[in-house]
Formats: structure tokens, C-alpha cells, sequence
């Protein structure tokens, strides 16, 4: 199966790997890689499932000004990372395509940047309560969703087309020049002027034109993505629907569980309150697809399911990219915290990687929703347990014990559907290090006369 595998995906992969785009994406994330990673920790920290420890920490006050407690300042490093790995994505994109069109990179980032937050909307929407009158507002300034997972899809498209226009302007010889003798950052910065302004201007005519319709290009895409999503409901091929949507988005680095969330989880949380009147009153009947069932039975990890993932890449890998960033991932993986997967190995346009990353937490989906269908495992009791709380414990507080033997069953399973894709990767992984280890042996052997010395003599 693993040479079948190959033979499909291996040359899929290396024609992916000569891409400019796909490689300046791969690359330009792993700009916000070791930013998530340590993000991830205080993000466990802030939200370690045991409720007298949130509730301490939610209880100290800080700042006794502003009301602020310890858990507001322990959220401020993933506010800093993960709400905004939007802006370090877009940097790095345009950076890295900025190399590859053979540009100045550190302006590529400067105009892809520029480019991005130019099309971005500058109102906050919200909601003023005075006494028992409430009232709409708009107030001046950024988004932090736009700043995101839910951004990233416009930063690609703006990355890229901003740094083309640049480079095109550039090679046309648009450019200011200057005499010899001038500071080479003097020049750098002059010669940057016209293409900056140029691509200032494409991207100003295009956000007039989303104005002039009442809206803007972020409001656009994010519309467009959830429009599949209107006719979801309560049914095992909703689920599954919903899911390979959400898992779809991801492969572009667009937030899937922000799209989908915003239609189907309000329909998840009423069946949920249905579940606890249920259990708690016998009035109205229970519902196997519920809030609980997509947080505790859908993945395990994080979205597709890649805490199965992290343990195939520490048990049958043997790069040393894959493996570090395994044993890495492993313990925000446990408490569901999967960004630095998504975006470090990465999942995002990874063809060899969208299979399994939609399948696994298909099958979890399936299989679990027959176990509780025929009564092997019982439906979830509606009961809200926290996000990071670990496999099998979850599933015992949300079922009983056999739901807990279920989570680990199934990530067993996902362990075992992944291996054969991230074993593909990892052998063209550990074929790259071994040519770069040549490489730099190659390298030290060579001898150079800066390394001569009159002193040695």
C-alpha cells in the first residue's frame, strides 16, 4: 500500500515542491511556527481543564485598575500569537515569493503587508447597553478575526499579487535612481518608491470598488466560503458534510472551524441543551449529533484529528523535522492545540496530507455515531466539558467509561491511517537532510584561502 501510495503522491509532491507559490506559503508559515508553538503553552496554562484551577486564576486580580485577573494576562501570549498569526503569515508569504521573483524580499513584505490591512475594514461592530436600551455601534478600528486564521485566505491572495505587481514594476525599470556615492539603503529605499506606490494604488481602486457595493474584500470571501454551509442540520451526513468542508478550508490555511462554526455550531449548542433537559428531566428525546459529540468524538488533537498524527510522526518517523516537531506538538496535541501542526509540518497545501487529515476524522464521525446509534456507547449528556480537556477523560464525563475507550480506540485508528502518508513525507524528508549534510561536508572540506593565516606560520 505504501509503494502505491508513493508512486500517486511522490511526484505529486515534487512538482508541488518546485511551485513558487506552494513554496512560498510552506515557507512563509513557518515564519509564525515557533511563535504558535510557545503561544500553545501558555494556551494550556490558561485553559488546563481542571475547573478550581481556571477559577483561581480567573480570581486574581492583577490590576486592580482595569479589573484585569491572571487569566487575562496568561491569554495575552496566545493573543499575541495565535489571534494575530495572521500578520506573521502574510510577512512571510510575501518575503519568501518575494526571493523567488528575484525582488528586494524585505519590500515584498513591507507591500504585501501594506496591500493586506489597505483592503481590511477599519470598523468594529457592536453593541452599546444603557439601562434596558440597547444600541448598534461602530467604532474605529481592526478586527481581530480578520487578524487571524480567518484573514489568512485574503494575506495569500494579496501576498502574492502585490509582490507580482511590484516585481513587474520593477523590471519595466520604473524606479528612481540615484548618484553614486549614495548609501545603499538610501538607494534601496528610493528605488522601492514608484512599485510601492503603484501597487498602493491597484490595491486602493479595488477596495473603492468593494466600498461602492457596501462592503469589503474580507466580508466577501468569508461570505462566499460559509454560503454551503446554509442547509446543515441534525443528521450523521450534516456532520460528515460539515467536517470535510471544515477540514477543506484548512488545507488553504483558512479557518474552518470559524466558517463552519459560524452556521452549524449554534445548531449544534440548541441540540445540546436539548441533551441536558433531556438527561436532566426525561422531557423532549436526546440527539447523537450535538456540541459535545463534534468536540469529544470528531477529532482528537485538534482539527483532523492529528493528535494521531504527533504519535505516528514520534513512533515511525525518522527525519529529524518531523520527529522534533512531533515531540513538540505532543503535549499541546493532547490538550487539542494543533496549530503548530497545521502550519509547521504543514497541513496547509500539502496534497500528500489533505487525505488522511479529511478522512480520519470522517471515519471518527461514522464510527462513532453507529456505536451510539445501536446503544454500545451512550449519547452525550449535554453536560459543557472544556475544550482542552484530554482523550478518555472527556469521553468518560461526557458518556461514561466506554466512552472513553472509544476516543482511544479510534485514535489508535487514526494513528494507523496516518502512518502510510506521513511515512511518505518523512522519506522525502530524511532524502533532503541527507544531501544537505553532504552538502555541508562537501562545504568544510573545501579549502579557502581566508582561512590561512600568517600567524600560523
Amino acid at each position: 500500500m505504501l509503494s502505491k501510495l508513493e508512486k500517486v503522491l511522490m511526484p505529486l509532491a515534487e512538482a508541488i515542491g518546485r511551485n513558487k507559490y506552494l513554496m512560498s506559503v510552506r515557507d512563509g508559515f513557518l515564519v509564525s511556527t515557533p511563535l504558535l508553538i510557545a503561544g500553545s503553552i501558555f494556551l494550556v496554562i490558561a485553559n488546563f481543564p481542571i475547573p478550581a484551577w481556571t477559577e483561581w486564576i480567573s480570581s486574581v486580580v492583577i490590576n486592580p485598575n482595569t479589573g484585569e485577573t491572571l487569566a487575562t494576562f496568561l491569554g495575552k501570549p496566545s493573543d499575541a500569537t495565535f489571534t494575530i498569526m495572521a500578520v506573521f503569515a502574510v510577512m512571510g508569504i510575501s518575503y519568501s515569493f518575494a526571493k523567488h521573483m528575484n525582488t528586494n524580499p524585505l519590500f515584498g513584505a513591507a507591500v504585501g503587508l501594506m496591500s493586506w490591512f489597505l483592503l481590511m475594514p477599519y470598523l468594529v461592530e457592536g453593541s452599546v447597553t444603557v439601562g434596558e436600551t440597547t444600541q448598534a455601534v461602530s467604532l474605529s478600528g481592526l478586527t481581530l478575526g480578520w487578524l487571524g486564521a480567518k484573514g489568512i485566505f485574503v494575506g495569500i491572495i494579496c501576498a502574492f499579487t502585490s509582490v507580482h505587481i511590484y516585481a513587474w514594476v520593477e523590471r519595466k525599470g520604473w524606479v528612481i535612481k540615484m548618484p553614486d556615492g549614495v548609501p545603499p539603503t538610501v538607494v534601496e529605499s528610493f528605488s522601492a518608491l514608484i512599485p510601492a506606490i503603484i501597487v498602493m494604488t491597484v490595491f486602493f481602486i479595488v477596495n473603492l470598488i468593494f466600498g461602492a457595493f457596501g462592503t469589503n474584500a474580507f466580508q466577501i470571501i468569508f461570505e462566499f466560503l460559509q454560503t454551503p454551509l446554509l442547509n446543515l442540520g441534525d443528521t450523521l451526513g450534516a456532520m460528515v458534510t460539515a467536517y470535510i468542508f471544515l477540514h477543506f478550508f484548512w488545507f488553504f490555511g483558512v479557518n474552518g472551524g470559524s466558517v463552519v462554526g459560524a452556521v452549524f455550531n449554534p445548531i449544534l449548542q440548541t441540540l445540546s441543551l436539548e441533551n441536558l433537559e433531556f438527561f436532566r428531566t426525561g422531557v423532549g428525546e436526546g440527539h447523537i449529533i450535538c456540541q459535545q459529540f463534534q468536540d469529544l468524538f470528531a477529532t482528537f488533537g485538534g482539527a483532523g484529528s492529528t493528535l494521531s498524527l504527533v504519535i505516528a510522526m514520534i513512533l515511525f518517523c525518522k527525519s529529524r523535522r518531523i520527529t522534533d516537531l512531533g515531540k513538540l506538538s505532543l503535549v499541546p496535541g493532547i490538550f487539542n492545540i494543533n496549530e503548530p501542526i497545521i502550519f509547521g509540518l504543514p497541513i496547509v497545501l500539502n496534497p500528500t496530507m489533505i487525505i488522511p487529515f479529511m478522512i480520519v476524522p470522517t471515519v471518527n464521525i461514522v464510527i462513532s455515531y453507529f456505536c451510539m446509534a445501536m446503544g454500545l456507547v451512550p449519547i452525550c449528556s449535554g453536560v459543557n466539558i472544556p475544550w482542552t480537556c484530554p482523550l478518555g477523560i472527556s469521553g468518560f464525563l461526557a458518556t461514561n467509561w466506554v466512552g472513553g475507550v472509544l476516543q482511544i480506540a479510534l485514535l489508535i485508528l487514526g494513528v494507523v491511517i496516518y502512518m502510510p502518508f506521513i511515512k511518505i513525507m518523512d522519506k522525502q524528508y530524511l532524502k533532503d537532510e541527507e544531501e544537505a549534510a553532504k552538502k555541508k561536508e562537501a562545504d568544510d572540506d573545501d579549502i579557502s584561502l581566508d582561512d590561512l593565516s600568517f600567524d600560523d606560520l
